[in-house]
């Protein structure tokens, strides 16, 4: 259907007759003006105040009256302005991008991304913090990459809650109703202009999901939910929040996000070459994609996620075991009982061991990342660090295997820039690296950065400090009239904070292993070293706690009764209901991003990285992101880079750390200047921090390892699966039964070593049990030395004159060379299964040690 006649359908209440009016619809459904802001000064021209208040460019089209549009769009300088407009964006996605400059004839044609929550603008509240940031912003750099990724989510009717801070610090929490008529969302139809509409088995039920489409920039974001009026009212309410509700509710989203999503893109005739789980919420899309390959191709269920598992990557953001969706056997029965039989041919029990650690433990719940694990061809963690803690997290599932080779690499999170630059930050990069800085390979930034004058980068940030002084006063003079905080005299609230002041923001979810309250562990200390008259400090706070999170909404008190009992107003700013608008603001405004969380509980963190386009530098625990990021050039470092858990000794510790990083380094370096007003050494870290940083934790850079270093070669591995109807996904099966049936049976031979020359000449002899040769390796393994990986090298077969020995019968012999630079003993013989090209040990686990 074409976009006009959508609009005729659904919104009759525009005056689409209107010459331009279609043009103005196209601009305000593409969340592309969520980062680029050209079209910023058409909506305020349109209705000032409620673009400031809304940032919702569809709200506004909904909102002014019809004489008023059409009087605008009569206007000659207005038609030109939205000509230019829609010109530019005409010509920027005709433009060539990376990706196909990069890949032109690439196999893969689609990835489909799967994500609970998706933070692209406050316009469309579906998010509730760091993952919805991460699939956002993926999801605008895709766009400006040209990858082609499809998003799937939902929509909930309420989104994530508001937070209001009553007179005594208190959180409450509000619940607004999203109407999707004033969202930026458009209604799926078939070409007959029928909605599309989709159902779900839920149990014994049929649920009815509606279905929407949001443009963002090149890229389309599908969403379901469940409110359809033909629905029980119970089930019209499982899409009501963001992860709203108990385990039942839990489950239906899930099943619809990952089953529904599957039959959503089947039903628009995407057929995506690559699922990406953005965290294990979306995993049953796996058993959904299975489940549909079996019926196309007519193969079991174990065949089929033999194939079609090679195109999922599982994503985990998770850093604690309690963190993952467990479902209990009861409630999987529910709704998955008839699924198993009727659906994937299989065993209810058979299901659940997809799911459990010990597939046999009938008590044990459902574990939605073990399926992601088990259903996936490969799983990264958020970063370097986080790599490290999910290979330890999960290698109980990989008994015998050093830790070291647990199949969890790491893709670090970034951030897209554009959506978070300041105007004056914008203007600076513009000048030294171009518009198009965030839509290739980045590789001069450094060097065209190293070029900016102190004055310009000094300016830049004198100019966002003020700035977010000026939000500062203006939100709170806001929150002061509808909460009754501080003074009860309204113009104080312009005397609040200075344009001059050192300004350190801290912004996040309240809960207590971010550990929010650290700079109050001496409140005495804090009080002179933000009320220095010399070299004062201010603080800007914000964040929300989960509202059932007593300890966490506990923490939101200490800082806002911290405020009130000492008369701190000019100092410490404490924001209600932070979102995307005021994250903006004060990533752009903040001289020092303070972080400080319990390590290693940030599995990536991106608040900091918001601020490194706008030349704030960071002050953060040596975890997450900084732990990889952080030089003594570019900010400073909490932490020893050991794990502590929640011991009060060690919290006490470090709070004396930050007071003293604070004291001895950051204040005075800030108010060190020259004579041209100047803190020149502070202004270098600012060049460095951009330059080095910005560009290395952007999510361009993200989206382009996503791409080349999985999207491709797993594209390629599931098409040459899935070729002449799944035979190698047959294969695969074969032999991982004749290995499981086979294996304990192995035996070991006589093993011998040779030195001659500089050379070490290992002999191992083994009986294979039957195994075919073919399907398994022989290697020496020896642990890594001086944090180098570990050294694996393969051991040839021998081969006698008169062809191999009967393979069925005999004990066959093995034999490799290695260099005589370390002591032979460090070296192990060891078996592992090497057949059609799996994953080892992801997909299949086996491995015998000789000793």
């Amino acid at each position: 259907m074409k976009q006009e006649e959508f609009n005729n359908t659904l919104y009759g209440l525009l005056p689409s007759e209107t010459e331009g009016m279609e043009l103005l619809v196209e601009l305000a459904l593409d969340l592309r003006w969520s980062w680029n802001h050209a079209a910023d000064v058409v909506w305020r021209e349109l209705d000032e105040e409620l673009w400031d208040r809304t940032r919702n460019p569809w709200i506004i089209l909904q909102t002014i009256s019809r004489n008023r549009l059409e009087l605008k769009l009569r206007d000659a300088d207005f038609r030109a302005r939205l000509d230019t407009l829609l010109e530019e964006k005409k010509e920027s996605f005709l433009a060539s991008t990376w990706f196909q400059q990069a890949h032109p004839a690439p196999e893969l044609t689609t990835i489909a991304y799967f994500s609970m929550e998706y933070m692209l603008s406050d316009a469309l509240p579906i998010y509730v913090g760091g993952l919805g940031n991460v699939a956002g912003d993926q999801l605008k750099s895709a766009s400006d990459l040209g990858v082609p990724v499809v998003a799937v989510g939902l929509l909930y009717q309420q989104g994530y809650f508001r937070q209001a801070i009553d007179q005594n610090g208190e959180q409450q929490a509000r619940f607004p109703i999203n109407d999707p008529g004033q969202l930026p969302v458009m209604p799926l139809r078939l070409p007959n202009g029928e909605w599309l509409r989709l159902e779900v088995r839920m149990g014994e039920y049929i649920v009815w999901l509606r279905t929407w489409q949001v443009q963002v920039g090149r890229v389309k974001l599908y969403l379901l939910d469940s409110n359809d009026m033909v629905n029980h009212p119970a089930h019209r309410s499982i899409t009501s929040a963001v992860y709203g509700g108990g385990p039942a509710m839990r489950i239906q989203q899930e099943i619809i996000l990952g089953i529904g999503g599957w039959n959503l893109l089947k039903a628009l005739g995407i057929h995506p070459e690559l699922c990406h789980l953005n965290e294990g919420h979306a995993a049953f899309v796996i058993l959904e994609r299975a489940r549909d390959f079996m019926q196309q191709h007519v193969v079991d269920f174990e065949t089929a996620l033999a194939i079609t598992r090679a195109g999922n990557l599982f994503t985990t953001h998770t850093a604690v075991p309690a963190g993952f969706d467990h479902f209990d056997t009861e409630l999987m029965k529910e709704f998955f009982g008839r699924y198993a039989r009727e659906a994937l041919g299989i065993d209810f029990h058979d299901l659940m061991a997809l799911g459990r650690l010990n597939p046999g433990n009938t008590s044990e719940s459902f574990n939605m990342a073990l399926l992601a694990l088990r259903g996936s061809g490969a799983v990264n963690g958020v970063s370097r660090l986080h790599g490290a803690v999910s290979r330890k997290l999960f290698e109980i599932f990989f008994p015998r295997w050093p830790r070291v080779e647990i199949p969890i690499g790491y893709v670090t999170n970034g951030v897209h820039m554009p959506t978070w630059d300041a105007e004056p930050a914008d203007r600076v990069w513009t000048d030294a690296c171009g518009k198009d800085r965030w839509r290739g390979e980045q590789s001069a930034m450094d060097q065209d950065m190293a070029r900016v004058s102190d004055a310009v980068l000094w300016q830049m940030r004198t100019t966002c400090r003020a700035h977010l002084v000026d939000y500062v006063r203006k939100t709170w003079e806001q929150q002061w009239k509808d909460e009754k905080q501080g003074p009860q005299d309204q113009p104080f609230a312009q005397k609040i904070l200075d344009e001059g002041t050192l300004t350190l923001g801290f912004a996040r979810r309240f809960v207590p292993y971010k550990r929010p309250t650290l700079l109050l562990h001496d409140e005495q200390r804090l009080i002179r070293l933000l009320t220095n008259p010399k070299q004062p400090v201010q603080l800007v706070l914000a964040g929300k706690s989960p509202p059932f999170d007593e300890a966490g909404k506990a923490l939101i008190r200490q800082w806002t009764q911290f405020v009130r009992r000492h008369k701190l107003y000019h100092h410490v700013v404490f924001l209600s209901d932070y979102d995307v608008l005021m994250a903006q603001q004060l990533v752009q405004g903040a001289d020092v991003w303070v972080n400080t969380p319990r390590r290693p509980w940030e599995a990536s963190g991106t608040s900091g990285m918001k601020v490194l386009v706008n030349g704030g530098l960071n002050l953060s625990e040596l975890d997450g992101w900084w732990a990889e990021a952080y030089t003594p050039e570019v900010g400073w470092a909490l932490g020893d880079q050991m794990e502590h858990g929640d011991d009060p000794v060690r919290d006490a510790a470090e709070a004396e750390a930050l007071y003293q990083l604070l004291e001895k380094q950051i204040v005075p370096e800030f108010y060190d200047r020259n004579q041209q007003d100047i803190p020149e050494r502070w202004v270098a870290r600012i060049r460095k921090s951009m330059a080095i940083l910005t560009p290395r934790f952007s999510a361009n850079r993200t989206v382009r390892e996503y791409t080349e270093n999985y999207y491709l070669p797993m594209a390629l591995n599931y098409l040459k699966r899935a070729a002449d109807n799944g035979a190698v996904g047959e294969r695969i099966i074969g032999a991982q039964h004749e290995l499981n049936a086979q294996w304990r049976g192995i035996k070991w031979g006589e093993t011998t070593v040779d030195v001659s020359e500089g050379i070490y000449r290992f002999w191992t002899h083994v009986w294979l049990n039957g195994i075919a040769p073919n399907h398994i390796r022989v290697e020496l393994f020896a642990e890594g030395l001086a944090n180098q990986g570990p050294e694996r090298i393969p051991m040839e077969q021998e081969v006698k004159d008169g062809g191999a020995p009967d393979w069925l019968q005999a004990p066959r012999a093995y034999y490799a060379h290695v260099p005589t630079t370390r002591p032979a003993e460090d070296y192990t013989v060891r078996i592992l299964p090497d057949y059609e090209g799996v994953a080892v040990p992801l997909e299949d686990n086996h491995i015998l040690w000789q000793r």
